[in-house]
């Protein structure tokens, strides 16, 4: 109740304030110029504050882009990855180039043609030549964009499973995945989310022979320079699978199964070894030295050492522990490979333990 009378207080005081203004502003008598309209000192002021923030906008955007580049993610270790970088710094560019063209003449213009007493704009209704220029430039900018992206996103998902791809099934859940590879038939077998059953845990139909060569593990590994056809399925809600290295993602959707591939490029080891993520993981071991130090002076165990691996990601919200569904992925040679699958179990191999 005292939280409501003092609100109400202060409510009347600002309506008396600005009655009070108003009172003001009528004793000065008709002849008074208003406070509420621009005169020429007002839009000098006014002017010359729009130059000041070009400047500060512009100086805030090259401190920006020099601070936080080194952010940025490493070279793409996918074949098309290197597309998706070339479409958005095109995009970017164009952007830029743009943007610091028209944000220049509109504070350039407020400061030339700044409001004086007596002047008068010039108006015109319409002016069909200009229509037609700021229209068609953009109509063939964005055309050439989409056609070029249509290109990139085509190779990614018109994928035949005739051009014998890896096949890989990356099932969802909260909050976890699982990878199902394919065995030597290179064919999935059924699943449903009614057949999972104590260490059935993605639901496969134990009467289908195709699921019997299947091996599911928790770890990603891909061979480098081979192209790998990734379908998705989800036990409970959304989710969105994002390879960041790899710069693809796809909606991981309850019901029913969406697909992708890539070709990785780039293995583990090269990656740690490339200058970028030498620095990186100098930089972050660090920062994890510094406060290790800290943990120790409280009696709490220091921090691990930092290497890089590649991660799949969840990029939906998909409930409480979202931050921590992830999987690692190994890029590996073609031999190491296989040598690393031949060791997982076949599925029907696991069932006929548990029996």
């Amino acid at each position: 109740m005292t939280v409501f009378l003092v609100i109400i207080v202060l409510a009347l005081l600002a309506v008396t304030g600005w009655q009070m203004s108003k009172i003001f502003q009528l004793s000065k008598g008709p002849g008074a110029e208003s406070a509420e309209i621009a005169n020429d000192n007002d839009n000098r002021q006014q002017a010359k504050l729009m130059l000041w923030f070009m400047i500060f906008l512009y100086v805030g955007m090259a401190y920006s882009f020099w601070h936080w580049s080194k952010l940025y993610l490493p070279q793409a270790a996918s074949e098309h990855g290197n597309e998706v970088d070339t479409l958005m710094f095109i995009s970017i560019g164009l952007i830029m180039v743009v943007q610091v063209i028209t944000q220049a003449l509109l504070h350039w213009f407020a400061y030339k043609y700044q409001g004086k007493k007596g002047n008068r704009a010039l108006f015109f209704a319409d002016n069909d030549k200009l229509e037609f220029i700021w229209t068609i430039i953009p109509v063939i900018t964005l055309a050439g964009l989409i056609i070029y992206g249509l290109f990139t996103w085509s190779d990614i998902m018109n994928i035949s499973e005739d051009d014998d791809p890896i096949v890989i099934e990356i099932y969802a859940k909260q909050f976890s995945w699982q990878a199902r590879y394919a065995g030597e038939d290179n064919t999935l077998g059924e699943a449903n989310v009614r057949f999972i059953e104590g260490i059935n845990t993605v639901g496969l139909n134990v009467n289908d022979t195709y699921a019997d060569d299947d091996k599911i593990t928790t770890e990603l590994h891909l061979p480098v320079g081979k192209q790998v056809l990734f379908k998705f399925r989800s036990q409970d809600v959304l989710h969105s699978a994002y390879f960041p290295h790899f710069r693809a993602q796809m909606n991981v959707v309850p019901g029913m199964v969406t697909q992708f591939a890539f070709t990785p490029d780039i293995t583990t080891a090269e990656m740690r070894d490339s200058e970028y993520m030498v620095d990186k993981v100098k930089t972050i071991n660090k920062i994890r030295k510094e406060n290790s130090k800290a943990l120790m002076a409280e009696g709490e165990a220091p921090l691990d050492s930092y290497e890089f691996d590649y991660f799949l990601l969840c990029n939906k919200i998909c409930g409480d522990a979202h931050y921590n569904m992830q999987m690692k992925i190994v890029v590996e040679s073609e031999e190491e490979y296989n040598q690393w699958l031949s060791e997982q179990d076949e599925f029907a191999t696991v069932m006929e333990s548990q029996e």
